[in-house]
């Protein structure tokens, strides 16, 4: 086996192992092209009431879970070790089951509606059938993280009046829970599952057009051409190429794997450590979460839940996206300059022009769809024209041209690659329902306010430590919807602006892929490298340093959030938290100019996290330490 072909397959176990989406079941003869011809359907049902026009909310939302449940059972079996087997007869049985049971909602759906709010005994049991399948289905996508957060949630639901004072509740009968969670729009088929069934299942659709195109070998080009022969240029193509397929891309795991495969390798020829190969891939890959406009698919559940228009939350992301790369870009750059690590020769890399000029043209749907966001259109009518653009761009020439059963296949795995995001939106609808049915986000928003005595910056931090909590292990779009319904309510009742309270946790929620001990991008990142996972979590933490200081920016100056910014006060913070970021990663890495010691690092630190706090006389402050840093080291170097 060929280095190249090694760690191609390291990429892939690695994906296998940390990302539950990538274990299907593969199928053989007559159940193959069934499941195919059953995700193909669901995405042609998913296209004709984009086209036509969405039905009634709990209609849409069953016929969308009906299939997802259908299509996880037959390819997350109970056995996976039964390849070449089949799948066991309870898998049938599962999926037969996940579809029936939302397809009653649709049978039935005038009955459910004159009787709304009265649960019969058939009622009770085909929606306790619903929950209990959506829970399992999560166990097999999700992961085990996912499913203990729920049954957390359904324990407390049950179990009110045995709480303390502050979280007790009256308690829920079975038939009250089971009634609000599956016959309601405010559990299993409340605003996450909606959200998936229109706003995202067309985006992951766009992107599966996209990737069949060769979009993501486009962008690795791309950046090798760009910044290849720079310091350390392998790792810094790791963080542009994978902060353009975060542009797309739904799952810091995959991006890992898919990115890293190829620039890990590349990292340690040239002499980057194992542990810090593996963490720059994994601190840029999960950084593609935070980069517009998809943002792992949370960016529509936040229009839903912050009740903004979506190109808002895109403007919002943009510059703390921006800042965290620079500040990834900046940590790979000092180590390469402490190391003394050169680029790539230039004759070995591709030439940017050669490269826009043969596959330029793949990139034309992400700008239309960005142009065409700004211009007013809906999400569901930006994602349609794109899907479109998408495949009539790829004809533009021969060598990326898709075939008539490329168009068939895309379908096919935009629907399998949907099944991770749906389930995650319909088990974070049960953690909802039961929110909203006892109050309880009220209440640990209080809780954590009185833990916290009242003061802002200790909340916050109190609000850092629950988000990176619940999203240890937990998949974008379900860690958002827990964080915002958990933890942002106590920042909200602080006074903090409801889009930087969301952003906020948002943050801290993504970042748990890179925080030890439950690191899943850096274990991933690992995995590829060779190196030790608890060091490379370490790394990764440090290269994304940007990510634990960027939320507590927005939230004491939401200026940075686009919110009632003006030109001046936002150049104003740009230049100042870029400088700052500047400071913390050489400090960090231990490198500016020259070499520094321990004193220098911490004087530099506090001198960098000054700068990032807004304010005239920090920032000052901040400049002053940052420029006697650089004075002290040009002395020093020009010594020696």
């Amino acid at each position: 086996m060929t280095t190249d072909n090694k760690h191609q397959q390291l990429a892939e176990d690695a994906l296998k192992k940390y990302d539950k989406e990538s274990n299907a079941f593969e199928h053989t003869g007559f159940m193959a092209k069934f499941v195919s011809a059953l995700a193909i359907v669901f995405s042609v049902f998913q296209l004709y009431t984009a086209v036509f026009g969405v039905l009634d909310a709990q209609l849409q939302r069953a016929i969308h879970l009906g299939f997802g449940l259908a299509l996880v059972f037959l390819l997350y079996p109970t056995f996976p070790n039964r390849q070449g087997k089949g799948l066991h007869i309870i898998d049938y049985v599962l999926a037969f089951l996940g579809a029936a049971a939302p397809a009653y909602l649709v049978i039935e759906y005038k009955e459910l509606v004159l009787r709304a709010g009265t649960v019969t005994d058939t009622d009770f049991f085909v929606g306790l059938v619903g929950v209990l399948l959506v829970i399992e289905a999560t166990r097999r996508v999700v992961g085990i993280p996912m499913v203990c957060v729920v049954l957390l949630f359904l324990t407390y639901a049950f179990l009110g009046p045995e709480m303390p004072s502050m979280l007790a509740h009256r308690g829920l009968t079975p038939q009250q829970l089971v009634g609000h969670l599956f016959y309601t729009t405010e559990g299993i088929f409340g605003i996450p599952l909606g959200v998936s069934s229109t706003f995202i299942f067309l985006f992951i659709l766009f992107g599966a057009y996209l990737e069949s195109t060769g979009l993501g070998k486009f962008f690795i080009d791309l950046a090798n051409a760009i910044a290849g022969w720079a310091s350390g240029g392998p790792a810094k193509v790791a963080v542009l190429s994978s902060g353009l397929m975060g542009t797309v891309s739904g799952s810091s795991v995959a991006n890992v794997a898919g990115t890293g495969s190829f620039t890990i390798p590349m990292m340690k020829k040239l002499g980057y450590d194992k542990e810090f190969a593996g963490a720059v891939e994994a601190a840029a890959s999960t950084g593609g979460q935070l980069m517009p406009p998809v943002m792992g698919a949370a960016a529509f559940l936040m229009a839903e839940f912050v009740g903004v228009p979506y190109v808002e939350i895109v403007k919002a992301a943009v510059i703390p996206a921006a800042l965290y790369f620079t500040g990834v870009w900046l940590g790979v750059h000092f180590e390469a300059k402490r190391k003394n690590l050169k680029g790539m020769p230039r004759e070995e890399l591709p030439n940017a022009w050669d490269i826009f000029r043969e596959r330029g043209h793949l990139a034309l749907p992400l700008v239309v769809i960005v142009y065409l966001l700004v211009s007013g259109y809906t999400p569901m009518r930006a994602a349609l024209f794109a899907i479109v653009l998408s495949i009539l761009a790829s004809s533009l020439r021969k060598s990326t041209r898709m075939k008539p059963i490329d168009v068939v296949i895309g379908l096919e795995k935009g629907a399998k690659s949907v099944l991770g995001v749906l389930v995650a939106c319909a088990s974070a609808g049960i953690i909802i329902g039961v929110v909203t049915k006892t109050g309880v986000g009220l209440k640990l928003a209080s809780a954590l306010l009185s833990f916290a005595g009242g003061l802002l910056l200790p909340t916050m931090f109190f609000t850092m430590i629950t988000a990176l909590l619940l999203g240890m292990g937990v998949p974008t779009t379900a860690n958002y919807v827990i964080t915002s319904t958990i933890a942002s309510p106590a920042l909200v009742q602080m006074g903090i602006p409801v889009l930087a309270a969301h952003m906020f946790v948002f943050y801290f929620g993504i970042i748990a892929d890179v925080t030890p001990p439950v690191a899943l991008a850096a274990y991933a990142g690992a995995a590829i490298s060779g190196g030790n996972a608890l060091k490379t979590g370490v790394n990764a933490s440090k290269l994304a340093i940007a990510a634990f200081i960027i939320p507590y920016i927005f939230v004491l100056s939401p200026v940075i959030l686009m919110i009632d910014a003006t030109p001046l006060a936002l150049v104003q913070t740009l230049i100042t938290a870029m400088v700052g970021m500047i400071a913390l990663s050489s400090s960090l890495i231990g490198h500016l100019v020259t070499d520094m010691n321990m004193l220098e690092r911490v004087v530099l630190f506090g001198g960098g996290l000054l700068m990032i706090i807004p304010g005239a006389v920090t920032d000052l402050g901040g400049l002053a330490i940052f420029g006697l840093s650089i004075l002290i080291q040009k002395r020093r170097q020009k010594n020696q």
